[in-house]
């Protein structure tokens, strides 16, 4: 029966250090709890990263260009009331990364709405026309260079 040498705590601080074994260098490393902290929070799917982008456009048609970011943009639409047509332009390929979303609000109704790829190879199920509180998400695929609509 092996002995576990380790002596066992029931809390850890920042400042406690953990000890990891790394195959690749069959050794034994010291890591302090915040850089393993550091390192978990980018690798857990968890608790996207969100940046809000408002618009309020008053004329139709309107265009709203969604900011090119390194997280996932909730853009809230809040137009003066409803407005005839409009165009949500989606970040171009290179601006855009892997499995980022855009969460789309509006307020008011939108009659003709399109979803301009800004180009992406397609977007698709992007809807066509908004009615007032709809909303909609779309996911991009890099491999595919395609925005696809996930609610």
């Amino acid at each position: 029966m092996s002995r576990n040498p380790y002596s066992t705590i029931d809390t850890v601080t920042v400042g406690d250090s953990v000890v990891l074994w790394r195959p690749s260098a069959a050794n034994w490393y010291n890591a302090s709890v915040s850089a393993l902290t550091a390192y978990l929070q980018t690798v857990i799917t968890q608790g996207r990263s969100w940046t809000t982008q408002y618009a309020a456009p008053s004329a139709s048609p309107f265009t709203v260009t969604v900011t090119a970011r390194t997280t996932d943009i909730w853009l809230i639409l809040t137009p003066t009331g409803t407005l005839a047509a409009g165009t949500i332009t989606l970040p171009a390929p290179g601006n855009s990364f892997d499995k980022q979303e855009i969460s789309v609000n509006t307020t008011q109704a939108v009659t003709a709405l399109t979803v301009a790829g800004n180009g992406a190879t397609a977007v698709t199920g992007e809807p066509s026309t908004l009615a007032a509180n709809a909303f909609f998400t779309l996911r991009y695929d890099a491999a595919t260079s395609t925005w696809y609509r996930v609610s």
